[in-house]
């Protein structure tokens, strides 16, 4: 089967995993709408994939710059098919010593500006591509968006609060439409993110200085340990999720290779590439934060039922909590997951 014709909108392409996507989409045969602050950094490889690549300025703080974007693309290519929201930097300091301004920044850059471009992502999927055509979301997040840690606590709440906002807008799409989506939560990566222009370090506040204190102690632990995640298997894994989502199987060489990944083939051989596959809210990239997610989740669970008779204990007398989970969650239509999860 011949790689898939589709067109790419990608936040945040000037390093890492949005440069990386570039290109191996560029040498796929597919087309890419490229949006980044500085357009210059695609001078090299636009030269070589003229009619593939299309490079736009964007600063995603700025929805204008979005709709243009968008609508640029469209012009170019006719259609979107896939988005990625990736654009993103990283703010490290304790709570106290963030100054509300970059807090505020994170927010827009990483919250409000993944959200105008799901928002114009969904028109373009529901209004501009064929009938039923529709289209895929990605939201790159961060294993941080799932388990806070100390240190990064704006950067953290900036993927929370995006998680929470595509969980919802998953949910609020009409299945005649065909938009699906996934949340993707990468653990450490080889990229800019956590260095020079992609990243902002607040010096420590003055009641944090003690080497002994938690925060210190994650400094010192982060700053030692190498990163896990290689940019360009983690685009590989997006454009295998993108394949999975419509049902095709792109013949880009090692695409399909590497660990598990041909066992899963071999599992799956009767359906991969031949229909779409549904596709989960999250997918963890990375040992480490598969790890860590897995650990959250489960204390999580684990937490709730210990103290689940505080959480029963504030039901309303005339209510019994097992029948009215049954009769107006499971029985609203709009509960799937806990329909399923009482039926077990």
């Amino acid at each position: 089967m011949p790689s898939p014709n589709r067109v790419w909108f990608i936040t945040g392409t000037s390093s890492g995993l949005g440069k990386a996507l570039t290109g191996l989409l560029l040498a796929n045969g597919e087309r890419v709408v490229a949006t980044c602050r500085d357009p210059t950094v695609h001078d090299e490889i636009s030269a070589g994939y003229k009619n593939q690549l299309l490079v736009c300025k964007v600063d995603v703080t700025k929805e204008d710059e979005i709709k243009a974007a968008f609508t640029v693309g469209v012009g170019k290519f006719g259609r979107i098919d896939v988005v990625v929201n990736n654009a993103g930097i990283g703010l490290f300091g304790e709570m106290e010593a963030v100054s509300e301004e970059d807090a505020r920044y994170i927010m827009e850059l990483q919250y409000w500006g993944p959200i105008h471009v799901m928002k114009e992502a969904a028109r373009i999927f529901r209004e501009v591509n064929p009938p039923g055509a529709g289209g895929c979301l990605f939201n790159v997040s961060t294993t941080g968006g799932y388990r806070a840690n100390p240190t990064i606590s704006y950067y953290c709440a900036s993927k929370f609060a995006l998680e929470a906002a595509t969980q919802s807008f998953l949910q609020e799409m009409h299945p005649s439409w065909n938009i699906k989506g996934c949340i993707i939560e990468p653990g450490g990566f080889r990229s800019e993110w956590s260095s020079g222009h992609n990243s902002k370090i607040v010096p420590p506040h003055p009641a944090y200085t003690d080497p002994s204190g938690p925060t210190s102690l994650f400094k010192q632990v982060v700053g030692k340990i190498p990163f896990l995640g290689d940019p360009l298997k983690m685009a590989k894994a997006v454009i295998r999720l993108a394949d999975l989502a419509i049902g095709v199987r792109s013949e880009l060489p090692g695409l399909w290779i590497g660990e598990g990944v041909e066992k899963s083939v071999a599992e799956h051989s009767k359906t991969l590439g031949r229909a779409p596959i549904a596709l989960p809210l999250r997918v963890q990239l990375g040992s480490d934060s598969l790890t860590l997610v897995d650990m959250q989740a489960t204390r999580t669970i684990e937490e709730a039922k210990e103290w689940s008779w505080i959480s029963h204990s504030t039901n309303s007398d005339d209510m019994d909590g097992q029948s009215y989970v049954k009769q107006y969650l499971m029985g609203s239509g709009g509960f799937e997951d806990v329909d399923k999860a009482m039926s077990n």
